[in-house]
């Protein structure tokens, strides 16, 4: 019996039909990496529950007020996080609800 296209596995040309744009995949693995440690990991959690001012941050995490700026700026840079200037004070908070997605899924499956 011959199977039918529909119940076979693609080919290799079938999917390289269809797969992303390397630009694309690209953008994906560099957001990846930004993801990818932990610092930066620590301040969106933290941020999932308040927008905060570095200082608030920093105790929150951990860190010297300095390290969470540059984190903070790698992290605006892959605009995970957006800037509120208030007076002299600038507060962070999660980019979109796509960041708070992401994390939420990540945390998720690690705990599968």
């Amino acid at each position: 019996m011959v199977k039918s296209r529909k119940d076979r596995p693609a080919t290799g040309q079938e999917v390289a039909k269809k797969m992303l744009k390397d630009e694309i995949l690209y953008d994906v693995a560099e957001l990846f990496k930004v993801f990818g440690d932990t610092t930066r990991t620590k301040i969106i959690c933290a941020l999932l529950q308040s927008e905060m001012c570095v200082q608030d941050i920093a105790e929150a995490v951990g860190m010297t007020q300095s390290a969470v700026s540059h984190q903070l700026r790698i992290l605006r840079h892959a605009r995970l996080v957006l800037v509120r200037r208030h007076g002299r004070l600038s507060y962070y908070s999660l980019g979109d609800n796509h960041v708070r997605k992401i994390f939420t899924l990540a945390v998720e499956h690690t705990l599968e």
